[in-house]
């Protein structure tokens, strides 16, 4: 860890759910030293996640790297979130109140207090570090198990990963600049962008897109169990996507057209995109550069939507029935999977 001074502590730090939402389970444990484990009945992913993170600053003095797989909560402090949430009375750019804000506001007076003593760097989950496994283990177990626990030393006894490897590498594998597929029947959903859904926000309107998707999606698990939504977790229609799909109990995969596509949105969106990210099962990038121009860009999503139609076993498109461009993208589908393309229409 270089980042981290010869005395600083470093701590691992992981948060689960089984299913998400559900009972969930944090940990963080230190290299050669201690290690904690909490539960809380019903929770999500990402409240697990910050609760590691708080919990593992709480207990642990002095400079203290904190090394997590969430960038949720990584990127809180890198990238200073807290600072305008701070300033508009814990509000998000849609005049709502800050998701998880309960955790948070806790975690930024200790951000306060403890300057630069407290530092947080990102590692990617299932990558063969062995820290990053041992917490997601222990948080896995106690989101399973709903028992706590805690130790001085690392822990002997560990329980099974969220899923194991080599299920999780034929179901989902996680590539980048790849164009490896998922296992599983796959269904995109695909459709309209702000403001055509009432708004930037949450409203009626996206409530509605969003009750409706979670329950056809619903319905498909039944017929196939090995059921999952791909996203490629744009505004409007694909992040709905991908919050019907956690209602839903349905694992999503993330497509993105390159790598950081939300990088000049406004924080509040980066934040629900990230949070969203941290959701997925997995994440496919299908290019490794980023454009350099709106036209790149568009060529991008162009062929990232290209990759949904020669992939995708089904589609639920949220459509209007006016906007010609969906209309078309409609069309495409079912030309392709006559049988399998369901329409949502956005309504009041």
């Amino acid at each position: 860890m270089g980042h981290a001074g010869l005395m600083s502590t470093v701590v691992y730090t992981d948060g689960a759910c089984s299913p998400n939402p559900g009972p969930g389970g944090w940990a963080w444990a230190v290299p050669d030293g201690p290690f904690a484990t909490g539960v809380e009945a019903e929770s999500t992913n990402q409240r697990m996640e910050v609760t590691a993170a708080l919990e593992a600053v709480r207990a642990l003095p002095g400079e203290l790297l904190v090394v997590s797989d969430s960038q949720y909560v990584v990127k809180c402090h890198t990238d200073r979130w807290y600072v305008k949430w701070e300033k508009s009375g814990w509000n998000n750019s849609n005049r709502k109140p800050v998701a998880n804000a309960d955790l948070w506001k806790p975690l930024v007076e200790l951000f306060h207090s403890r300057g630069d003593e407290l530092r947080f760097q990102w590692v990617r989950g299932h990558s063969d570090d062995v820290m990053n496994d041992i917490v997601d283990r222990l948080a896995v177990e106690a989101a399973r198990t709903q028992i706590a626990r805690n130790g001085t030393e690392p822990p002997t006894a560990l329980g099974a990963p969220d899923e194991p490897a080599s299920e999780r590498e034929r179901n989902a594998p996680r590539a980048v600049g790849s164009l490896a597929v998922p296992g599983g029947h796959l269904v995109v959903v695909l459709g309209h962008r702000p403001p055509e859904l009432g708004g930037y926000g949450d409203n009626a309107i996206a409530a509605g897109v969003r009750r409706k998707v979670a329950e056809i999606l619903t319905g498909l698990r039944v017929v196939h169990p090995d059921l999952v939504v791909l996203t490629g977790l744009g505004l409007g229609a694909e992040q709905l996507g991908a919050e019907a799909a956690a209602a839903a109990g349905v694992p999503y995969v993330a497509v993105l057209p390159f790598p950081n596509p939300d990088a000049v949105w406004p924080a509040a969106s980066r934040a629900i995109f990230q949070r969203l990210a941290d959701g997925a099962r997995d994440t496919l990038v299908l290019a490794t550069t980023k454009p350099t121009s709106k036209q790149t860009a568009g060529m991008a999503l162009g062929r990232r939507d290209d990759w949904f139609r020669s992939h995708a076993h089904g589609a639920l498109i949220v459509w209007d029935g006016r906007d010609r461009a969906i209309g078309s993208m409609v069309k495409a589908l079912e030309r392709r999977i006559p049988d399998d393309v369901w329409v949502v229409s956005p309504e009041t």
